[in-house]
């Protein structure tokens, strides 16, 4: 990921070729939402200054590379990258609108400057886009993929929605938004970077369901982390607009534990900033942070996120050892480590 890996140097190699592939995303990217409408060229041009991490085609690139590796990942490596990415692009544009984000990637958001309608038409135009390139690959499979993909996203966020300003949110629930909204498109595109390297028939071996199960698992950890940072990290060093998920009434991993375990004066007085917050009000998000603190609730959601990366890891021991394996282990702690 893009300016959050500390590259061991013995894996430099590996990271220049991952560096490479990534440019050949670029690329397609630009190429494939290339208009012959300047207006619709410039909204595409603002929505690429959103790319940051680069983590789903990351993950083609090094599950390509660490499925055989004899093998070197190429050009359909760069175009299932590029897809993942366009998907991952166009909810990036919907969840702005849903949240009323006003920043991203410390620039202002696609809603924010031409409104909810243009980015609502251009997400889809995102998604159209992505489903077309996916559709220039020799098998109908990864369209399959693609497809399953965005839908359990879409279920994913429609559950959250239906349980917006649900004070009584169970973890379950919660996992269940997860592994649904974020983990299934990181999952894919492990799965098909591995299916790049073997062939789209593969996708019951051993290393391909590893993969798979390897970055759902990466992918839950990632969104617990991004739960943090939103009640902690401040917008200038997170990059977007913070405190959305208070505004919006989403509960997170840290507020479901600390409600869990406070205590009834305490939980009470919780309830009520929580319900300010989402009101409007973020006069009293301080006191509510150092609240979510003193049971201990950011510690529990980062220790359930860094157990979530060593499943993650537990999940690899199809495939062999390799540098670009090594990568992968890498990439994972990082997720949990980062600060944006």
């Amino acid at each position: 990921m893009r300016g959050v890996l500390d590259i061991p140097e013995e894996l430099i190699e590996i990271q220049q070729q991952v560096a490479g592939g990534l440019v050949e995303v670029e690329q397609i990217f630009a190429q494939q939402l290339a208009s012959d409408l300047l207006a619709v060229d410039a909204m595409c041009e603002h929505v690429e200054r959103y790319r940051g991490k680069m983590l789903r085609p990351t993950l083609v690139m090094l599950c390509g590379a660490a499925s055989s590796p004899d093998s070197k990942v190429g050009r359909s490596h760069a175009i299932a990258g590029a897809v993942c990415e366009m998907v991952h692009m166009a909810t990036l544009v919907h969840d702005d609108v849903l949240d009323e984000a006003e920043i991203r990637r410390r620039g202002e958001t696609l809603n924010q400057l031409r409104g909810n309608e243009m980015a609502v038409i251009l997400g889809d135009y995102l998604i159209a886009s992505a489903y077309e390139l996916c559709s220039s690959l020799d098998s109908p499979i990864p369209s399959r993929i693609v497809g399953n993909a965005s839908a359990v996203m879409c279920t994913g966020e429609l559950l959250q929605l239906h349980n917006r300003d649900n004070l009584s949110l169970d973890e379950t629930t919660y996992f269940e938004i997860l592994e649904r909204k974020t983990a299934a498109l990181i999952g894919a595109s492990c799965e098909l970077g591995a299916l790049c390297t073997l062939g789209f028939d593969q996708q019951k071996s051993d290393v391909v369901v590893g993969l798979r199960a390897f970055g759902k698992r990466v992918g839950v950890a990632f969104q617990i982390q991004d739960d943090v940072l939103d009640l902690t990290g401040t917008q200038e060093v997170v990059g977007k607009s913070v405190g959305k998920d208070l505004e919006k009434g989403k509960l997170t991993y840290p507020l479901i534990h600390h409600l869990a375990n406070a205590d009834a004066e305490q939980r009470g007085r919780s309830l009520e900033m929580i319900r300010a917050a989402a009101s409007g009000s973020a006069n009293e998000t301080g006191e509510l942070v150092d609240a979510i603190r003193a049971t201990g609730s950011i510690d529990a959601a980062q220790k359930m996120a860094k157990s979530l990366i060593g499943d993650a890891k537990n999940e690899l021991t199809a495939v062999e050892d390799s540098p670009s394996k090594a990568m992968l282990m890498v990439l994972a702690d990082a997720v949990v480590q980062r600060s944006h």
